[in-house]
């Protein structure tokens, strides 16, 4: 097989794009929804919020999973985890502090409730720090997974092993209300980092391209996919006593799995399709800031709705959604472009050190990016 090495893989900013606009969809509804403003009328937003949840970040841990080893082999151990630290772990506390400070100094208009304290939640329980918890789950599961790999030398049963063993602690965790911080994201997303580490070879070959690229690939996941989401739906509704529709995720582990496996094979299918034909040039353009996005991202919407409501006194829920996702996408990406042009980009990531190249076989990554 001969691995694409040379040429960016479009479907990759198509699966960011669509991703990123799923992140948001989240965190926008679930902002509206702490403002107090009656959201009954429009449940149909809060259903599919439900079932995108249900692959949206599975979904960003196996893209990610996808280019590991080839980022690994081109940089080596130390460069892998500097580069992991500039690109991820940098802006996760640069903008962890900055979003907290905003939360603290304007909380008259926010709904979030922060104090001094929350500074210290980012080293260990960023799940109280709003959308940043995936970024430290993302630091530390890719290192952990290359220093497993390649450091212990697993081998792929014993990583199998593992990633479920962690995956179904971390239900049983969720069960009982073990609170481990971080840790427990570790458990959570090692399996799927590790099942796009397994798919690398086929989902990069040129080989597999054209069929990728088929209709018929994602027509045959169409059914298994709806069917998915409907079943993690109707079962999340029927357990309300579980904070977050959370049910299938902490009570049927192994069905949450299969469902996040399907959602994430359908969704990647369509950016192969969509790879093919090349557009839309917006989504790729997305996925290509999705890191800068993610982490700018609630700051940029919070604003835009703070001013809506409390300036000009707009209460309109489809209004105020779509105009949240709007700005959320766009400011970030526009601050970027300013950023680059004032040429500090390190208010977003810090650039790779220039160093020798490696004599080992090397293969061209993706840009720094929410899933690199």
């Amino acid at each position: 097989m001969t691995n694409i090495s040379t040429k960016r893989q479009s479907w990759v900013d198509f699966a960011r794009g669509i991703a990123i606009i799923l992140a948001l969809y989240r965190h926008v509804f679930e902002g509206l929804k702490n403002t107090g403003i009656y959201i009954g009328k429009y449940i149909a937003l809060e259903h599919f919020n439900i079932m995108f949840f249900s692959f949206r970040m599975p979904l960003f841990f196996i893209v990610s999973g996808i280019f590991l080893s080839a980022s690994f082999s081109k940089r080596g151990l130390s460069r892998y985890i500097e580069v992991k630290a500039r690109t991820i772990l940098y802006p996760y506390f640069l903008w962890g502090v900055l979003q907290i400070s905003l939360q603290v100094i304007f909380s008259k208009y926010t709904n979030s409730d922060r104090t001094v304290s929350d500074y210290l939640n980012l080293f260990y329980q960023p799940r109280k720090i709003d959308q940043f918890w995936y970024l430290m789950a993302l630091f530390n599961v890719s290192v952990l997974y290359v220093i497993i790999k390649y450091v212990v030398k697993f081998k792929t049963w014993q990583q199998l092993a593992l990633g479920i063993v962690l995956f179904f602690l971390a239900s049983y965790f969720h069960q009982h209300n073990i609170d481990l911080g971080f840790l427990t994201d570790i458990f959570s997303f090692y399996i799927f980092i590790l099942l796009g580490d397994l798919i690398n070879k086929v989902m990069r070959s040129e080989n597999n391209i054209k069929l990728f690229q088929s209709w018929r690939v994602s027509a045959s996941l169409l059914i298994p996919f709806l069917v998915a989401q409907g079943y993690f739906l109707v079962t999340n509704l029927n357990h309300p006593e579980v904070s977050g529709y959370r049910y299938v995720e902490y009570y049927q582990p192994l069905l949450f799995f299969l469902i996040a496996v399907v959602g994430c094979a359908f969704i990647i299918s369509i950016c192969f399709l969509l790879q093919r034909f090349n557009r839309p040039n917006w989504l790729r353009v997305l996925g290509k800031h999705s890191l800068y996005i993610y982490v700018a991202h609630v700051i940029a919407f919070a604003s835009v709705r703070a001013l809506m409501i409390n300036i000009f006194h707009i209460t309109n829920i489809p209004i105020l959604f779509i105009t949240g996702i709007i700005f959320g996408l766009l400011i970030p990406v526009l601050l970027y472009r300013i950023s680059e042009k004032l040429n500090i980009e390190w208010v977003f990531a810090l650039k790779e050190r220039e160093l020798p190249k490696r004599s080992e076989p090397s293969a061209t990554i993706a840009n720094a990016s929410v899933m690199n």
